[in-house]
């Protein structure tokens, strides 16, 4: 066990037992506990292995190369329809943890074997990039805004197109497109500064 990762197994929130469990039950597969996005992240040879992390209705494990695993128990499940490696077990109760401890351990392992393997995960080529409809209209209504963002690399529109798909709300991915306007027009991406 890593002192370092403690803070997240300490912080008072609704799943910090089933995440002293897991932490448990991965520890004792002899990886390397660290910290990567801010969660616990068990690694091999300095390789991401299986993560822990929350949301509000479920705990899960992130297997990285998960879809590279059998998962003969049919327990993987794809986060996003994006994801295109990684596969989560996911608990929405700590009772659910404990009964699958010894099949947790064997995940574990297989995810071990596929990285000592050097078995990488091909990614997808998606031609079609799916604008959202407020974006699509707006692009319509704005010829300049429309040669700036088709002036992006297809990183850059991709990374907007899926933010600005992700709110449910018409209002909050109007606010979005309105907000990042001016960041297409200088031709920066999401993240660039």
């Amino acid at each position: 066990m890593n002192p370092k990762v403690d803070f997240f197994f300490e912080k008072d929130v609704q799943w910090q037992e089933a995440y002293q469990l897991l932490r448990t039950i991965i520890n004792d597969c002899q990886l390397e506990e660290t910290l990567k996005w801010g969660c616990p992240c068990y690694q091999h040879n300095e390789h991401n292995i299986v993560l822990i992390h929350g949301f509000k209705d479920y705990c899960a494990l992130l297997f990285m190369k998960g879809v590279l695993m059998g998962d003969e128990n049919g327990i993987l499940i794809q986060q996003t329809k994006n994801v295109q490696s990684a596969r989560q077990i996911r608990f929405k109760q700590i009772e659910e943890i404990a009964p699958l401890a010894s099949v947790i351990k064997k995940y574990v392992f297989e995810a071990i074997e596929i990285e000592k393997a050097g078995l990488k995960v091909a990614p997808k080529k998606s031609t079609v990039l799916e604008y959202p409809s407020e974006l699509r209209q707006e692009l319509e209504d704005n010829p300049t805004l429309k040669t700036a963002f088709e002036a992006l690399t297809p990183g850059r529109q991709k990374g907007y197109c899926l933010f600005f798909s992700a709110p449910k709300q018409v209002k909050t991915r109007a606010s979005r497109i309105e907000k990042y306007k001016e960041k297409i027009m200088q031709g920066k991406g999401l993240n660039d500064r």
